[in-house]
């Protein structure tokens, strides 16, 4: 399963969620840095990825047009990078059977 954070989002959280979520990158790293919501929604889906955002839009065009690309909701305020990986690695198996769950588009962490 591959997540696609966005830039709202610190750019290290791929790193270090490699060995839970390999081959996830950043918006920075796809050169999709600046671009509007729909470029990355359209990139995420493209490219098989599930886009972890703490952006509400990405859930309001996640329930337009329902997936793929999937999304992770985080729901938290101002937190720490480190609060961050917590809250994604309590979640790992929720993030899992989000990606293998056909009926299921969105999943809220808060």
């Amino acid at each position: 399963m591959k997540l696609l954070f966005d830039e709202n989002l610190s750019p290290k959280l791929p790193r270090l969620l490699a060995t839970l979520f390999p081959d996830s990158a950043h918006v920075r790293e796809c050169g999709l840095l600046g671009l509007s919501d729909e470029e990355v929604w359209e990139y995420a889906r493209a490219n098989g990825f599930t886009i972890v955002s703490k952006d509400s839009d990405f859930q309001q065009r996640s329930l337009l047009y329902g997936p793929p690309p999937k999304i992770v909701w985080l729901r938290i305020g101002n937190c720490t990078r480190q609060q961050l990986v917590q809250l994604i690695t309590s979640h790992e198996q929720d993030i899992h059977a989000l990606d293998t769950d056909p009926f299921e588009t969105l999943l809220v962490l808060s």
